[in-house]
């Protein structure tokens, strides 16, 4: 394994961007282009780091002495794994795994923590899938000393009951969603299951309690940024091996962990002048957002009164199939990965639940650590890509978090149990119909063909 400084800048990406992200409209005058993009209650610094071309952003002191605690995360070659799916050329893992809340999610966690804390802000509340966000707030408001809330997807909090005792032993109030707290709960009839419902209902909550904000860790610009640390800390460490890599994979549900790891080389590659690796984004086929979606403006919950983002999605009406990837389980894309995808400044491709824990059980068994299933979803395509061709230098995929609090999926999964069965062509279409979409002028340069 390798050892590098920990990085005391957040790198974005924005100033490299051929032109701005597309503004987001709002939901009652959906036909206005007006920039609506942050809430009233975001910390300025935050929405500062969403929106101006800034590459470098300090990382406040606090922030920093919580990051060393399990900051630098390890990057190995990961050599058995090769041998075992019969890899043509090295595939590098960047493992997030090793912090209490088990993923990525601390890196942004943290930092927003201190924000809303240094705002006034009393209690952060959210909404989360497989439990690492909602976890990884938990940690972070009870070391900046703020109350936390969450609201997790109820059949994901059933399998995985351990991820509600651990955020509510870090002093988290947990509920299960659809809950009997919110009106949005109760219009959705009390049998949707679904990241943007809880998160809707995170939203509804925060809007009416004082002292109490709304917190979202995947999706939104900044905490892509902040989720920087990886891809920066991962380039470091492949220049120390003395390794080149044409391939940079992570798993996507809105697109912070994939935003982390990749977005680095590709600001690398523009200030160098350096061909940029292909940045693949790995994403669950029950919810096929970047291969399967349009390109329009849609809804990031389902309380429908947060602003309208430009995103790949499939509808947030699309009733998405159950699957042991709760954390790949939204909609949409987050607006800066899917304006790239657009580009073709990024592409994507879609696995099977059962071809992700299979590749999860494989490097299991060949390096030693356990992969959350979402974490799957990269290595299946790293090994596609080492073992097809698609690559001819090498891969470095990023392991987001670990699977302990998974091995429900993988005992289905060795019981033969678990299929994957990808969604309905028809269904996609009735959800993505009436879609608005992201008009040409704005995405111009861009030639993406799903």
């Amino acid at each position: 394994m390798s050892a590098v400084s920990l990085p005391n800048s957040w790198r974005s990406v924005l100033p490299h961007l051929d032109e701005p992200l597309p503004p987001d409209r709002s939901p009652e005058s959906p036909a206005n282009g007006s920039d609506t993009g942050v809430s009233v209650n975001l910390p300025l610094a935050l929405v500062r780091q969403s929106t101006q071309n800034r590459e470098f952003w300090d990382i406040p002191a606090e922030v920093l002495d919580a990051y060393r605690s399990f900051r630098p995360t390890p990057l190995w070659r990961a050599r058995r794994f090769e041998e075992a799916v019969g890899a043509r050329v090295p595939i590098y893992v960047k493992y997030e795994g090793g912090n209490i809340s088990g993923s990525h999610k601390l890196n942004t966690a943290l930092a927003q923590a201190y924000y809303y804390a240094k705002a006034g802000v009393r209690e952060l509340v959210t909404g989360t899938g497989a439990g690492q966000w909602g976890t990884a707030l938990a940690a972070a408001c009870s070391m900046f000393g703020l109350r936390c809330r969450v609201f997790m997807v109820g059949t994901s909090l059933q399998r995985k009951p351990y991820r509600g005792t651990l955020m509510r032993t870090l002093g988290a109030t947990v509920h299960a969603s659809p809950s009997e707290l919110t009106d949005v709960a109760a219009r959705s009839g009390g049998g949707v299951n679904s990241l943007a419902l809880a998160i809707g209902e995170a939203v509804e909550y925060a809007g009416r309690t004082e002292g109490a904000a709304f917190c979202i860790g995947s999706g939104e610009t900044y905490s892509i940024l902040h989720q920087s640390v990886i891809g920066l800390e991962a380039i470091e460490q492949l220049a120390e091996l003395e390794a080149t890599v044409d391939s940079v994979v992570g798993c996507v549900g809105a697109g912070s962990n994939f935003g982390g790891v990749a977005l680095p080389f590709f600001a690398e590659a523009a200030t160098t002048g350096a061909d940029c690796p292909r940045l693949v984004a790995a994403e669950s086929s029950t919810t096929p957002k970047l291969t399967r979606g349009v390109y329009a403006y849609d809804k990031t919950d389902a309380t429908g009164v947060s602003p309208m983002e430009a995103m790949y999605t499939i509808g947030s009406s699309y009733p998405i199939p159950d699957s042991h990837s709760a954390g790949l389980r939204f909609h949409g894309a987050a607006k800066l990965i899917s304006a790239m995808r657009h580009r073709d400044q990024v592409t994507a491709q879609a696995v099977g639940q059962v071809e992700a824990l299979e590749a999860g059980q494989v490097f299991t068994r060949s390096e030693m650590v356990l992969p959350a299933p979402e974490s799957g979803h990269a290595l299946a395509v790293a090994a596609r890509l080492a073992t097809g061709g698609g690559s001819a230098r090498g891969v470095v995929a990023c392991v987001s978090g670990h699977g302990y609090l998974d091995l429900a999926a993988y005992q289905q999964l060795a019981d033969g149990e678990l299929s994957s069965e990808p969604p309905e062509e028809q269904a996609l279409t009735t959800a993505m119909d009436r879609l608005q979409a992201v008009p040409a002028l704005a995405t111009a340069g861009g030639s993406h063909v799903r």
